[in-house]
């Protein structure tokens, strides 16, 4: 499976972006997907995460009520609409499928990785 993060760059505070997530190769359309970001001096964080059918979501309380993630029906392409963006989302954005129907908030859980699209959010 090979997944193809874009839609990052530069924003301003209180702005939006839109990432995408494709997924070529092996289907994924029973499993999980999911975003993780690491900002420069931390660790990897969960995001967000989207069931195998797109029924359930969880997200990171830090994200909760700005950020929504969607995938579509085909199942290949996966969304984060990031909205009211602040500084401290700055980082680099990664995607991820999981191993199983639905993925959890731990890297464990996912078995393939994208290459990343940075997020830069100006105060």
């Amino acid at each position: 499976v090979q997944l193809q993060a874009s839609g990052g760059g530069l924003v301003q505070a209180g702005g939006s972006l839109r990432l995408s997530c494709v997924a070529s190769g092996r289907q994924l359309s029973n499993n999980a997907m999911g975003w993780f970001r690491q900002a420069p001096g931390r660790e990897r964080e969960f995001v967000a995460t989207i069931s195998w059918d797109g029924a359930r979501t969880n997200y990171a309380e830090s994200v909760k009520g700005r950020f929504t993630v969607s995938r579509d029906k085909a199942k290949t392409t996966m969304h984060l609409q990031m909205n009211s963006l602040k500084p401290e989302d700055t980082a680099v954005y990664y995607c991820a499928g999981a191993r199983g129907s639905f993925g959890g908030t731990s890297r464990s859980n996912y078995n393939y990785w994208g290459q990343g699209t940075l997020v830069t959010v100006s105060s």
